[in-house]
C-alpha cells in the first residue's frame, strides 16, 4: 500500500470516528432538550470527557492528524479528514460549545 492509499484509508477512518463523536454529542443535546437524564447520556458524556485528556495527552492534535501527518505534507486542516476545510479548522471550538451549552443545561435541570 502506498502512501496515498494509507492516507485515505486513514482519512476515512478519521471521518467515521468524527461521525460517530457527531452522534454522541447530538445524543447528548437531545437528551438534555427532552430531558431524558438517563444510562445513554451519561455514557456519551464520559466518550466526549475521555476524548478531552486524549487531546492534551497529543498537545491538542488528534492522534489520527499525527498518524496522518506520515504520509502528507500538506497544511491544509483537512489534509487528514473529510470535512470542509472551514470546519476542520473550527471543529473543536464548535463542539466544545455545544457540549458545554447542553452540559450547563443539564446541570441546570439536574438542579431543579
Amino acid at each position: 500500500m502506498n502512501d496515498s492509499s494509507k492516507l485515505l484509508l486513514i482519512k476515512s477512518i478519521h471521518t467515521l470516528i468524527w461521525l460517530f463523536f457527531n452522534v454522541v454529542i447530538f445524543y447528548i443535546v437531545y437528551a438534555v432538550v427532552i430531558n431524558q437524564i438517563d444510562k445513554w447520556l451519561w455514557i456519551c458524556i464520559s466518550l466526549v470527557l475521555f476524548e478531552g485528556p486524549v487531546l492534551l495527552l497529543f498537545k491538542n492534535i488528534c492522534p489520527v492528524t499525527l498518524i496522518a501527518k506520515k504520509y502528507s505534507t500538506s497544511t491544509k486542516d483537512n489534509f487528514d479528514i473529510y470535512l470542509p476545510n472551514w470546519l476542520a479548522r473550527y471543529n473543536k471550538i464548535i463542539y466544545i460549545t455545544i457540549v458545554a451549552i447542553a452540559l450547563i443545561v443539564l446541570l441546570v435541570r439536574m438542579l431543579h
